[in-house]
């Protein structure tokens, strides 16, 4: 992920970065073509939106396909953007942010007979420690390993309730900012959570 993010700075680090014009200032001026304007909005927002894609990617691959998708469709959608005292352009970024993530997510999501069959008996056995000495303090190895196991348990869930999960759990965000972020309301997002929660409990509950 840092990886990308460092692509994404060398890519238009000699580009001289206009700091007093506002976001909508330079929307306004790529909308009509100012190809200069479109750039600082990318060199401005790029590092957002790939720790955003982080969120649900863990592969650098993935992160950057994503974010040239993002930036595809911000380019196209920049016409139609309005202006709104209630909602900042990074707002309305991190949604189309958002829903290309969910998109991707809904393609590559599978659904294995057993949803734990990708996990490995040492994954398995790691998984079960941790959770019976969970206030052991963890090395960088040990760490690495859970995150991705992490992952292939997240990896089972309806891309709804990943996203849900990640930005609840993960990034602590609260119900009302991922309610906005997503659209859905926070009933909606509250469901989710409580759907993914026991989706997660009885995968883990063969382990505890």
């Amino acid at each position: 992920m840092q990886e990308t993010v460092e692509n994404f700075d060398s890519s238009a680090s000699n580009l001289d970065i206009g700091a007093h014009e506002s976001d909508d200032i330079l929307a306004a001026l790529a909308s009509i073509g100012d190809e200069e304007a479109f750039e600082r909005l990318f060199v401005r927002h790029r590092r957002r939106v790939a720790r955003l894609i982080g969120r649900f990617f863990s592969a650098p691959e993935a992160v950057e396909d994503v974010a040239q998708e993002v930036f595809s469709k911000m380019f196209f959608a920049l016409p139609d953007y309005k202006p709104d005292p209630a909602a900042s352009f990074s707002a309305w970024l991190s949604r189309i942010t958002f829903n290309s993530c969910y998109d991707r997510l809904r393609r590559e999501r599978r659904r294995p007979e057993d949803p734990i069959a990708n996990i490995t008996e040492q994954e398995a056995s790691r998984l079960h420690a941790r959770l019976n000495h969970s206030s052991r303090r963890l090395d960088a190895e040990t760490e690495v390993i859970a995150r991705d196991l992490a992952e292939k348990l997240l990896a089972n869930l309806r891309a709804e309730d990943r996203i849900v999960i990640a930005l609840l759990e993960i990034d602590d965000m609260p119900v009302a900012d991922i309610a906005r972020l997503t659209g859905w309301s926070t009933s909606k997002v509250k469901v989710r959570a409580h759907r993914a929660r026991a989706s997660l409990r009885r995968i883990l509950g063969r382990y505890v």
